[in-house]
């Protein structure tokens, strides 16, 4: 399986566009960004090859980002958003955090950030560096989806491996199939094709489902970026 898996990272990062999607939103409003400003920021399809060209992305005061990108305790050598933390926005800007709004349960539910004017090229006047760089999409401009991330059946790669008296079926992995609704992606997507393949930036590796349509669009994870598997199996096996 992990060299099947190998072969399809290694086909799709050539052929695939790189897009944004958040899976888990959580809402930025950039403070310092001019209200009802709109600007489109020009992105590579693909940096594997050149000939897919370029898309143009809407960059506004509101966006999102993963709920997962921000930690009010950060960890050491977390170099995503945290209060006072510089991150850089993939194609966009510098911002830094300020303020993390929470509701009635303690819960984060916005982010209040400033930006860098100077910073678009990915780079400043002064010269100064971020280590981390998000994806995100823009709150006015996002389309709606469903994403089903799709995981190995068995949590062990021989199912028949179970004690005496068990049963195949104690090894069904019960995340083969986690269904998140409410995610948020690139406008362009709303245009693509049942079939379509394409990299969710730091998420995987994406087709469109034939229940997609133009007011729901769903999306099969294919394929994750990294093998998860191999540092869950070296696991088991240093518990046995």
């Amino acid at each position: 399986m992990a060299l099947l898996e190998h072969c399809v990272r290694e086909d799709l990062n050539k052929a695939a566009p790189r897009v944004l999607a958040v899976l888990r939103p959580l809402k930025v409003v950039i403070e310092n960004y001019p209200e009802g400003q709109v600007e489109w920021l020009e992105a590579l399809n693909n940096p594997e090859d050149a000939s897919m060209g370029t898309r143009m992305l809407p960059f506004s005061r509101e966006i999102y980002v993963e709920q997962d990108d921000y930690r009010e305790q950060a960890p050491k050598g977390w170099f995503r958003l945290g209060p006072g933390r510089e991150v850089r926005l993939k194609h966009a800007y510098y911002i830094t955090c300020r303020e993390a709004i929470k509701d009635a349960a303690g819960e984060v539910v916005e982010l209040r950030c400033t930006y860098d004017p100077a910073s678009r090229s990915g780079t400043t006047p002064d010269g100064r560096m971020v280590k981390g760089t998000l994806h995100w999409v823009s709150a006015s401009h996002a389309a709606d989806a469903e994403v089903r991330l799709y995981d190995r059946l068995f949590s062990k790669a021989a199912p028949e491996d179970v004690p005496p008296g068990g049963d195949y079926k104690d090894n069904l992995n019960p995340n083969s199939l986690i269904v998140l609704t409410g995610c948020k992606v690139e406008p362009a997507l709303a245009a693509e094709a049942s079939g379509a393949r394409v990299q969710f930036l730091r998420q995987g590796y994406f087709c469109v489902d034939r229940d997609s349509t133009g007011g729901t669009l769903v999306f099969n994870r294919t394929v994750g970026l990294r093998d998860t598997w191999a540092k869950i199996e070296k696991g088991q096996k240093g518990g046995e």
